[in-house]
């Protein structure tokens, strides 16, 4: 009887073999890679397909990085300029049409009373880099070193940037409470953390024997993304301009990811109306390309030529797709959009927490939402929240990809789910976007082991 020789096997998807190649390549930092496994190959808009044809609606932009979303026309008819004009790609930080573009675009968007007197530094091409620029620029400018940050902070990963996020020893950072209402620091809740902040920053700075000399600056964001989606209250906001300008300490406002419409204003300091003395920009502003700049009051203008650089500071390609992008949002009031969509969505996740106990809290600015998950089963502390989640949210995520919706986790514990669609997103988009995440949540609280996201118990009407 003749041996019929075995079918071979069919060899494994391309996408497969790159993220296997990836996992056995890249370092062991990789971090996005990790929990959304999959392989980009086209993108538009919110939507993004991958290697194995799967769509996805991305909420996650980049890490905010896309305000118009993938591949927005205006943005490649912008590159395609610059491609086609044969202008040079790489020039410093000589001066060139495209830049000049840039920034008299981007001057437009700034409050008058800052931009009328500003001077601009383009830095290295990430967000961390500008803040390590505003560090040296107020230090240079002070003759003083200390900084003040605030926990909860993420600024970056280079040295002085991730000392003012906590996440290095930095005797030179003196840390003071952000206010968060639902974990409040002071353990108080019903708001009360944003006044008892206020105090125990004067305190410090004007007790002699509190240890803290007069720092060189202070920095902060107006609503903490990687920290959860804590938006400042707008009047611990405004206290904190007094306290500083009172003091002679500059004010260095982290725009990063608030920046460019994302939430709810052009630039998120303008919800409260202050003024800062420096203001840090990067993400959104490069139009999806690597961008970072610092903008300063001119009175802090003391650095001496060379005295901060950087080789690629001079990306034509991003000051063309960031020009664009600038006067998109401006000319079309995207801002506004964000303002009026993201209450809408925050009033429909809101209905979402009523029906799962698991949903401690939900917030937001714009189009910058965060939903924290808790641990039903433990002991809310003394203010009434529950400790976080982080497996709960791992799963929700994941059950989102597995519905094509893409999503990030943030937060102390990452224990937040994060929304942070493009600005360009439609009603009808937002629908789906919400509607994948309630189906998600549910079917996450539904696999959960135990108590630890029970959905709240229904009532049953009295006959």
């Amino acid at each position: 009887m003749a041996l019929t020789k075995p079918l071979p096997m069919a060899p494994p998807p391309a996408h497969e073999g790159i993220l296997r190649r990836q996992s056995l390549r890249e370092s062991a930092a990789r971090t996005y890679a990790r929990s959304l496994p999959i392989v980009p190959v086209r993108a538009r808009g919110l939507t993004i397909e991958g290697a194995d044809g799967r769509r996805y609606l991305d909420c996650l932009s980049g890490a905010g990085s896309l305000a118009l979303g993938h591949n927005h026309p205006v943005v490649l008819e912008a590159i395609r300029a610059v491609l086609d004009s044969g202008a040079p790609l790489h020039v410093l930080d000589l001066a060139t049409p495209v830049k000049d573009t840039f920034t008299t675009e981007l001057f437009a968007t700034l409050p008058a009373e800052f931009a009328d007197r500003a001077r601009i530094q383009f830095c290295g091409p990430a967000g961390t880099d500008a803040v390590e620029a505003a560090f040296k620029l107020v230090r240079t400018a002070t003759g003083r070193d200390g900084l003040l940050a605030f926990t909860g902070a993420y600024h970056g990963m280079t040295a002085g940037a991730l000392a003012a996020s906590g996440g290095a020893p930095d005797t030179t950072v003196t840390r003071l409470p952000y206010p968060y209402d639902y974990r409040c620091p002071f353990g108080t809740g019903g708001g009360r953390g944003a006044e008892l902040s206020a105090r125990w920053t004067e305190n410090l700075l004007d007790d002699q024997k509190a240890g803290v000399p007069h720092p060189a600056g202070m920095i902060l964001e107006p609503v903490q993304g990687e920290g959860g989606v804590i938006p400042a209250p707008e009047s611990w906001l405004r206290r904190m301009r007094q306290i500083t300008a009172t003091r002679d300490i500059p004010l260095i406002v982290d725009e990063v990811q608030t920046g460019v419409g994302r939430t709810g204003a052009f630039w998120a300091i303008e919800h409260s109306g202050i003024v800062p003395d420096v203001l840090v920009l990067s993400k959104a502003i490069g139009g999806s390309l690597p961008l970072a700049v610092v903008v300063y009051r001119e009175e802090l203008d003391c650095w001496r030529p060379g005295a901060h650089a950087g080789t690629f500071r001079g990306n034509q390609l991003a000051m063309a797709a960031g020009a664009a992008t600038l006067a998109y949002v401006r000319e079309n009031g995207l801002a506004r959009r964000a303002a009026d969509l993201g209450a809408r969505m925050l009033a429909r996740l809101g209905g979402l927490a009523a029906e799962h106990d698991c949903v401690g809290d939900v917030r937001g600015r714009g189009l910058m939402i965060g939903i924290e998950i808790v641990d039903v089963r433990a002991t809310a502390d003394d203010a009434g929240a529950l400790p976080a989640a982080p497996e709960l949210a791992a799963a929700i995520q994941q059950e989102c990809l597995r519905r094509g919706l893409i999503v990030e986790l943030g937060g102390r514990h990452s224990a937040v789910v994060r929304l942070l669609p493009p600005l360009t997103i439609t009603d009808e988009q937002a629908e789906a976007v919400l509607d994948r995440l309630a189906d998600a949540m549910a079917a996450a609280v539904r696999t959960s082991t135990g108590p630890t996201a029970s959905p709240r118990p229904t009532t049953t009407p009295s006959m």
